[in-house]
């Protein structure tokens, strides 16, 4: 194929070649995502991106891996969802539109035919029809009932189709709608999602029964994304989500916040039970062995520090939430890889 085929191929590769650099000036890696970040900064297709990267960098003078999934979720994922959005929401306008052009179609058809029959009604109430009239009666309420047949047909069609595209934009939207609220690298809940929940959870339990919360935070894993790059931390983050779902119930939701913590809601759980879930996960993330997919070598333990809060009278989403950060501060600070609950941890508002 020939070059001419690519009028911008000069300028693609004169943006990747910028991208590079940009991302070894400024971090965090050459991921996918960064990538994607750097080079919509470079090609300058969405403004907002680069005033947030030029704000970021100039505060910190770089990038963390953290600034790069808010970036990408911010702009690029959420861009793409908006994209996919506006044209299933195109389809369906146009999908109404059809349908109620056929429906005015039928609609006119029937009040048509209705006029027709009104009509005969009319001329049969005289008192003296010739055979030829009667007979000629009939063929017309025969000729225009079998328009209306035919136009119904038409009409039934036209919605069995329209009500097979509606469902499929239907499952559309919905695969558009959790992928919005989904964190792509563990397959979590985001942060949005979670906030939502808790939310919901905080409103339910006002009207009885328990609510509990786990923040859980991998530990040194800075240093372990620096000593083993960033595609095996990766695999950590995705053995922290597998190890969450194993040890939960049903009716938990999980989310990654971004970075390498992660939050638990428990609908109906003491903070007992969230103790003895929380150690559970504690204990599987000692019992596994981290391994280098591509060359088998062992990387060692991952261990991880938890945080518990159990909901009291009076606690709003934010109040529960921080009062299981800091248990998991706690735990971090006497020595990690263990967990903290919040029995001896005053309500954030009165903490020091």
């Amino acid at each position: 194929m020939s070059q001419d085929a690519f009028p911008d191929r000069d300028r693609s590769f004169a943006l990747a070649k910028r991208t590079n650099e940009l991302m070894r000036d400024y971090g965090p890696s050459a991921t996918p995502r960064a990538y994607a970040v750097w080079y919509t900064y470079v090609s300058g297709e969405v403004p907002l991106l680069n005033d947030a990267v030029k704000r970021m960098t100039a505060e910190k003078g770089h990038l963390t891996e953290i600034d790069v999934d808010h970036l990408h979720e911010s702009y690029l994922d959420g861009q793409r969802r908006a994209i996919d959005a506006s044209v299933v929401s195109k389809t369906v306008l146009a999908e109404l539109a059809a349908v109620s052009e056929v429906l005015d179609l039928s609609l006119g058809s029937t009040q048509q035919y209705g006029e027709s029959l009104s009509t005969l009604t009319h001329d049969l109430a005289q008192a003296q029809l010739s055979r030829a009239r009667l007979a000629e009666m009939v063929a017309s309420l025969a000729a225009a009932t079998r328009e209306v047949v035919a136009d119904n047909r038409v009409l039934e069609a036209r919605i069995r189709e329209s009500r097979d595209e509606v469902e499929s934009l239907r499952e559309k939207l919905e695969a558009t709608r959790t992928e919005s609220l989904t964190d792509p690298l563990s397959g979590l809940s985001n942060r949005k999602h979670f906030e939502e929940m808790m939310h919901t959870a905080v409103a339910a339990v006002r009207a009885g029964g328990r609510l509990s919360v786990i923040v859980v935070d991998i530990d040194y894993f800075k240093r372990f994304n620096d000593q083993f790059g960033h595609l095996t931390g990766d695999q950590v983050l995705r053995l922290v989500a597998v190890v969450m779902r194993e040890s939960v119930q049903a009716n938990a939701h999980l989310a990654r916040f971004g970075g390498e913590e992660f939050g638990i809601i428990l609908p109906g759980a003491n903070r007992l039970d969230a103790v003895q879930i929380a150690e559970t996960i504690r204990l599987s993330m000692i019992g596994r062995e981290l391994v280098k997919r591509s060359t088998g070598e062992s990387l060692g333990k991952v261990t991880v520090s938890l945080g518990v809060a159990e909901h009291r009278s009076g606690d709003t989403p934010a109040s529960l939430l921080e009062r299981a950060d800091l248990c998991m501060f706690a735990a971090k600070r006497g020595g990690r890889n263990r967990v903290v609950d919040d029995a001896s941890i005053s309500a954030p508002s009165q903490a020091a």
